[in-house]
């Protein structure tokens, strides 16, 4: 093997990002920094006399949950044993977690061969943004406005393990917006809308239920630039969110397959209406 597995500095991750944009994932343009945040340690790379090579992100939450996620080589080097090499390096990093992917479908069986199993697909869907009177409903308030601790207790309903370091970077990055929806005290649902390569992106999305979901879409849409693209992805698993996305006019565009390493977590489905990030969870 003449390559060598190593921990990705910080100042390394806008290449992974890059990456990520010419695999034609779409990522955010602040989610180097966010990514970083969740886990410093979490993120690994394959380099050959200096020259990056390859990457994945192992990144543990808490200690207990994993997921794994930018598994790339760059296109020219692959076939070479890189990587499997990073599997192996980030899967044994995450020994002892259950770990979680968000892969293409098509990849499935090779990741069964490696333990995981389906738990549910994940559907992209675009649409644009547009205006509603559902925008100003009196219950919307900015996300800043929601005691950060009470916010990521709201978080762990929907997400196996606590991502705090995350959340606080996720929720103040620059170019997007996060809108809570609070009826008399309650925090109801919440989630963020952020400028991407192209487009803006919501996620995560969490509501109580379809109307409080749908108000909330509505006004992290108005937000944006009218006619501007918006992705929104969406978990098969819960019924409402599928049905919002169809009701807000977007189409299909991408589909992953949501799959575990261990028992899957315990998670209120119901209440997510966009997944986060598929790149960590």
């Amino acid at each position: 093997m003449d390559f060598t597995i190593r921990t990705l500095r910080r100042d390394e991750m806008p290449w992974v990002i890059d990456l990520a944009a010419h695999e034609g994932w779409n990522p955010g343009l602040h989610d180097a920094e966010c990514f970083h945040a969740a886990d410093p340690d979490g993120f690994l790379v394959a380099e050959r006399k200096g020259e990056p090579l390859g990457c994945i992100s192992a990144v543990s939450y808490a200690g207990r949950f994993g997921f794994v996620g930018l598994y790339i080589v760059a296109p020219a080097l692959r076939g070479e044993g890189i990587g499997i090499t990073l599997w192996r390096e980030g899967m044994a990093r995450l020994s002892g977690h259950v770990v979680g992917l968000d892969g293409v479908p098509a990849q499935q069986e090779n990741y069964r061969r490696s333990g995981f199993e389906l738990a549910w697909n994940n559907v992209r869907y675009a649409g644009v943004a547009q205006g509603s009177e559902m925008a100003s409903a009196r219950e919307i308030v900015p996300l800043g406005a929601i005691d950060f601790a009470s916010l990521c207790a709201d978080d762990l309903r929907v997400f196996p393990a606590p991502r705090d370091a995350f959340l606080r970077s996720w929720t103040t990055m620059p170019d997007a917006t996060g809108l809570a929806w609070r009826r008399q005290g309650r925090l109801e649902g919440w989630g963020l809308i952020r400028r991407c390569r192209e487009g803006h992106k919501i996620g995560p999305l969490v509501a109580e239920d379809l109307p409080v979901a749908q108000a909330l879409y509505a006004a992290l849409s108005a937000s944006v630039p009218a006619s501007d693209s918006i992705y929104l992805d969406v978990p098969q698993s819960n019924p409402d969110a599928m049905a919002l996305a169809k009701k807000m006019g977007m189409r299909a565009v991408f589909e992953t397959a949501r799959m575990y390493h261990g028992t899957p977590p315990d998670c209120e489905l119901n209440r997510i209406y966009g997944i986060t990030t598929f790149e960590l969870g």
